[in-house]
């Protein structure tokens, strides 16, 4: 277990100790407050990643004013609610102010323990979502261009781009960059959603709404609240979710499955597709109105053969990650891989570079990383690239920036290039650079 407390506020000081006991047995670290004013202390010097379970119940205030305490101090530990007052009213009262569960005592023991897990879980997946790297080709500081122009609104954006080309990082940018920072980030992977579920999985669900449902659950949208909301691969929602999700956007409302009334959220909407939805709409698939609401800005992410200067500085990005997973010590990559990388058509984009730099990595253990480690079979670029030379006043550049990503290897470059290697010979003759680079 890591080091996060669990601070246990409860004035009943027999069911504090058994809740407290209770988690320790699960190899929880707990703090017991049987006073609002005690529990306010412990939280002023409490870790962000602490949780309270709180009785609804104190004798000096109760649950929902330590947490509206909390959320008005900026404090944003996670919250659940546990009491014997099954009250619906409050339990509403208490998710709006953001508490993450409200649970009846009698379920404590069984319930309690798994959803603590479920928290913890969540988090760590959050911290260990893959660092952002910041990506130097011309074609990449295109794309911040856009995001930073478009980060501090909160206009929708909708990113295209191929499976593996880093649309969801595209995302995590643009609510890092802008006034939502610091607020949750919920992704929704859409198509894991059927149309029996979407309505649940995005809005909630009050207790008895239907079979199966024992508890209040909170929907993304509620997740998301104060923060963005992402939509990855928005194209594969059924039409009936999408008319759904349609509805809820433009009247910034929704209504929790089986509740009797509606509630507003404030969220930004991001959403990424990798299909062209323009072709959706016109074979009725996706709904035009619905492409209008999402579409107020719009960014493209090349694929990475698009941006062969990134190829190298990716792969040892994802090199240093790799030696510190596997805990290997790799140094980088001989020229016959480096070539190998440079020469790829990467179909699978950045997410295919990160796999097969993982698994180099753990083959070579040490020293450097062969071709025969990536495994990689020999392909020939079918596109354009971004080296490709187009007039001559910017020939130089891309000769020069051909050869650093080639590591001064001619024979690599000029394939870059899309040249043979006497005309790169030539144009090295022709821009002062014949003997500044090696012959290979």
């Amino acid at each position: 277990m890591d080091k996060t407390k669990i601070i246990v506020v409860e004035d009943n000081i027999v069911y504090c100790e058994f809740v407290c006991n209770l988690l320790a047995r699960e190899g929880f670290r707990t703090v017991q407050a049987f006073h609002l004013s005690t529990a306010k202390k412990y939280l002023q010097q409490a870790a962000d990643g602490d949780v309270v379970v709180s009785d609804l119940r104190l004798p000096d205030g109760n649950g929902i004013d330590l947490l509206r305490w909390m959320r008005k101090e900026g404090r944003m530990q996670p919250f659940v609610i546990m009491t014997d007052y099954a009250e619906m009213h409050t339990a509403v009262e208490s998710m709006k102010l953001g508490s993450l569960d409200y649970m009846p005592k009698q379920l404590v023991e069984d319930k309690l323990v798994p959803l603590l897990r479920t928290i913890l879980k969540e988090r760590n997946i959050g911290r260990s979502r893959m660092p952002l790297f910041s990506r130097d080709g011309s074609a990449f500081q295109a794309i911040m261009k856009r995001i930073r122009l478009v980060a501090p609104t909160d206009m929708s954006v909708l990113i295209f781009g191929e499976n593996g080309t880093g649309k969801e990082h595209i995302a995590h940018l643009l609510h890092d960059k802008g006034k939502r920072a610091g607020k949750p980030f919920v992704a929704v992977d859409c198509g894991s959603l059927t149309k029996e579920l979407a309505p649940s999985a995005f809005f909630g669900h009050v207790k008895g709404a239907f079979t199966g449902a024992d508890s209040i659950k909170k929907g993304y949208f509620h997740e998301a609240e104060g923060g963005t909301l992402f939509l990855d691969e928005v194209g594969n929602l059924a039409p009936e979710t999408q008319q759904m999700l349609l509805r809820a956007i433009q009247e910034r409302r929704y209504r929790p499955v089986g509740d009797k009334s509606d509630r507003s959220f404030n969220v930004r909407i991001i959403a990424a597709t990798n299909e062209d939805l323009e072709k959706a709409v016109h074979e009725k698939r996706f709904r035009q109105d619905l492409l209008y609401r999402l579409h107020d800005f719009e960014i493209t992410v090349p694929p990475l053969r698009d941006c062969q200067e990134d190829i190298m500085p990716l792969a040892e990005f994802f090199l240093d990650i790799a030696n510190r997973e596997l805990e290997c010590d790799v140094i980088g990559f001989d020229g016959e891989a480096r070539k190998t990388l440079l020469t790829h058509a990467w179909p699978g984009n950045v997410r295919e570079l990160r796999q097969k730099i993982m698994g180099a990595v753990l083959q070579a253990q040490t020293g450097l990383v062969t071709k025969e480690h990536l495994e990689l079979a020999v392909t020939k670029l079918t596109s354009p690239v971004s080296f490709a030379l187009r007039n001559d006043a910017e020939d130089k550049e891309r000769v020069l920036r051909a050869l650093k990503q080639a590591n001064g290897n001619r024979k690599v470059a000029a394939e870059l290039l899309g040249i043979g290697r006497t005309t790169l010979y030539s144009k090295l003759e022709e821009y002062g650079l014949k003997y500044k680079f090696r012959q290979s």
